[in-house]
């Protein structure tokens, strides 16, 4: 079993108060959520209007299909939203199925 965790970094540079960077977090969490049916959630910065930090989470069978959906989720964020991906980074935690309890 895989688990999948990822952070992005991204500005938003139009937004001139919190209201106007809720909003794009809001709607990319959602979009995020709908299309690869995972985990996401605003983590970091909330008070800074023009960054946010996101974090997603996903659980696979196989380490090719946790490191495939994570390029379509960088794709599509950095072409799904109105605020640019400044970076990312990743984790794969790796667990054994036969691991003892």
């Amino acid at each position: 079993m895989i688990v999948a965790v990822a952070l992005f970094e991204l500005h938003i540079e139009f937004a001139q108060s919190l209201k106007d960077k809720r909003m794009v977090v809001r709607s990319l969490r959602a979009k995020l959520r709908d299309r690869f049916e995972i985990s996401a959630a605003e983590v970091a910065l909330q008070d800074v209007h023009q960054r946010a930090r996101m974090a997603i989470s996903f659980v696979t069978g196989e380490r090719t299909v946790a490191e495939g959906l994570l390029e379509k989720i960088q794709t599509f964020i950095e072409s799904n939203t109105d605020a640019t991906l400044g970076g990312w980074t990743s984790e794969l935690l790796d667990f054994d199925e036969e691991a003892g309890l």
